[in-house]
């Protein structure tokens, strides 16, 4: 007896409360999809049977050939700085949103296709992407999830069995992803330029009812937006930080209203700890250096401000004064943010005083950066030298003498070596990892990325057997990332 297919229903709520940013659009015709990876736990939270997806019909939803009855996927429209440059006309160049599914904590999720083909918005673009770019976005966004950073999730990656012309000729994928939302501050400022102001309104109460419903019952709803999505940003990108993540392409139409990472392109994690450390092939001054994350979320935030001004004052000089004071609250939550992530980091008692632990973690940067310590790993050494065995800390310094001063501070204050290690994960994705693995699976061999993923999902958990994924790679200050297009 046969099991009958599930029915899939997928809301289409942004298309219908904002049409004007919205095209519909279908996906290109995948000549033969193939399942590469799945997450079948995140399936399983939209109400997605798995072992369904990994069949011919629900591969078929997974590339956006298969669309369920009243569905109505849409390429959806946004403005942003690019590198410090306004586009006033970005968009889904080579993605379509399908719809919205439910998830089991009762608020909906986007599901969003990449590399589903030519839109409206692709300008000379081909829509298309490679197998290997949407492997990185699976393998990174999981580990994020996995360290407890909101993110943008990966559900699935589709080989679509048509080639991909970049510099080579390569495999093509769809990555099928899920999130809170796809709203931007870009999609803010793709409103703004428009002169509609019932768009914008529309726009943002519908971002309200998503992300900050307590803002709607606010005295000044759309200025409480503004803090609300100023608090998200400067807790996201401490999170960015305490892990060593750098983003890479932090453009104002990669700054989620909801506080969710996205868009894995030129992305990488610290090896050696540098302020400077830029991984994107195409940020040639270094505008996205890991260094610079926390001003240009500030810069990107106050686009936001710009875009909101006639909703937040009909009197344009009280719209800015509040507006300049509500961004004024970024530097010390995120200052605040950084500085308990870098307590907990340490092991340091929740009431030290700051006088004491302010100094312990400047003097702790400097000495990284200057004697090139991987930052990932040193913090797990530490938790050993919390417990007794210093020298695993020191051998990895050059500046014995510093690293012997620092240490015997940091253990008079007694730290938490337990504690150290629930903050501290012993695996992230190593980039030299994660490029092994992209290109076994650009050749069909995807037992690498398995093997990755198992380590990078369960990243505070030191396990026989992972040394490799736990140890640095090899340094080369050339390394750099692409993203796809």
């Amino acid at each position: 007896m046969s099991t009958a297919p599930p029915t899939v229903v997928l809301g289409d709520e942004f298309a219908r409360t904002l049409p004007e940013l919205a095209l519909p659009r279908q996906a290109d015709e995948a000549p033969a999809p193939r399942l590469l990876v799945l997450d079948e736990r995140l399936a399983a939270e939209v109400g997605l049977d798995p072992a369904w997806l990994r069949g011919p019909e629900g591969v078929r939803l997974l590339v956006g050939n298969h669309v369920p009855d009243g569905a109505t996927p849409v390429a959806q429209a946004y403005a942003g700085h690019q590198f410090g440059h306004y586009s006033p006309r970005l968009g889904d160049g080579r993605a379509l949103l399908l719809g919205e599914l439910a998830h089991v904590d009762g608020h909906p999720r986007d599901l969003h296709l990449k590399g589903s083909g030519r839109t409206p918005f692709s300008r000379g673009g081909d829509g298309l992407a490679a197998v290997g770019p949407m492997l990185r976005e699976h393998v990174v966004s999981a580990a994020m999830h996995a360290l407890g950073i909101p993110t943008t999730r990966s559900l699935a990656v589709v080989a679509t069995g048509r080639p991909v012309r970049r510099e080579t000729v390569l495999p093509g994928a769809v990555l099928a992803r899920v999130a809170s939302s796809h709203l931007r501050v870009g999609t803010f400022q793709y409103a703004r330029a428009t002169d509609d102001v019932d768009l914008l309104r529309r726009l943002a109460d519908h971002a309200i009812a998503r992300h900050h419903p307590a803002a709607a019952r606010a005295a000044n709803p759309y200025l409480a937006l503004f803090e609300a999505v100023v608090a998200a940003q400067a807790s996201l990108v401490a999170r960015w930080m305490l892990v060593g993540f750098v983003h890479g392409v932090m453009n104002t139409d990669n700054t989620t209203i909801s506080g969710e990472t996205i868009d894995y392109g030129p992305c990488a994690f610290l090896g050696a700890f540098d302020p400077t450390a830029v991984y994107s092939s195409i940020d040639h001054a270094g505008r996205y250096a890991y260094g610079n994350q926390p001003v240009v979320a500030e810069w990107n935030l106050a686009r936001l401000a710009e875009a909101l001004l006639p909703l937040v004052d009909d009197d344009q000089d009280r719209a800015i004064a509040s507006a300049v004071e509500a961004l004024g609250a970024f530097r010390p939550r995120y200052g605040a943010a950084w500085s308990a992530g870098m307590r907990a980091k340490l092991g340091l008692a929740e009431g030290l005083d700051d006088a004491v632990a302010s100094p312990l973690v400047d003097d702790l940067l400097v000495l990284l950066r200057d004697n090139r310590v991987d930052h990932t790993s040193f913090y797990r050494r530490l938790g050993d030298a919390a417990r007794g065995d210093v020298e695993r800390a020191r051998e990895v310094f050059l500046d014995l003498a510093g690293i012997d001063g620092w240490l015997a501070r940091w253990r008079a204050l007694a730290p938490d070596a337990d504690a150290m290690d629930r903050v501290n994960p012993v695996y992230v994705p190593r980039n030299h990892l994660v490029e092994e693995a992209l290109a076994a699976g650009e050749g069909g061999d995807l037992a690498p990325l398995e093997r990755l993923l198992d380590a990078v999902t369960a990243p505070y958990d030191e396990r026989p057997g992972l040394d490799r994924y736990a140890a640095p790679g090899p340094e080369d200050p050339d390394y750099r990332t692409f993203c796809g297009t």
